[in-house]
């Protein structure tokens, strides 16, 4: 089962590491990750999409609010939060597959960030199930890179 865990924590050298060690060091992967500044600067959210049971969970976010540097930990359960993941996917194109592709660009709602003779670049945000369509959907195209930031989440309430 994937879980999204948000965790908050003191901006410091380090954290990081002992963050990604916890995981590393217990045998837990981490399907995703992403981490960055709050609007406090003194404290930076990790968003953490990882696999496993309820025992698994339970272990990691106790695990977690026992390092130091460890201010807050947030398991959210499904429809108690917003998520989005922003992917750039370069696309290749030929002259009748550019319309096509500029096509499912906007009903997408995604935006085309670069324009080369044999390329497009296309910027997408959503949840996971939206991303991973336009990205299926390009597939068909031909990918020649794409990038994901991983997901941000945070709370409803």
């Amino acid at each position: 089962m994937r879980h999204t865990i948000s965790v908050l924590v003191e901006n410091k050298f380090g954290v990081l590491t002992r963050v990604a060690g916890l995981f590393s060091g217990r045998g837990y992967n981490i399907d995703s990750l992403n981490v960055a500044p709050t609007h406090d600067p003194s404290a930076s959210r990790m968003t953490i999409v990882t696999h496993g049971d309820e025992s698994t969970l339970e272990q990691i976010v106790k695990q977690l609010n026992k390092l130091p540097d460890v201010l807050k930990v947030q398991d959210f359960r499904e429809n108690e939060y917003v998520d989005r993941e922003l992917v750039l996917v370069k696309v290749s194109v030929d002259a009748k597959a550019r319309a096509e592709v500029m096509q499912i660009t906007d009903i997408f709602r995604a935006k085309i960030v670069d324009v080369q003779p044999k390329t497009l670049t296309i910027e997408i945000t959503g949840n996971e199930s939206k991303v991973e369509k336009f990205v299926n959907l390009m597939n068909t195209f031909g990918i020649v890179e794409l990038t994901r930031t991983g997901k941000v989440a945070m709370p409803r309430k």
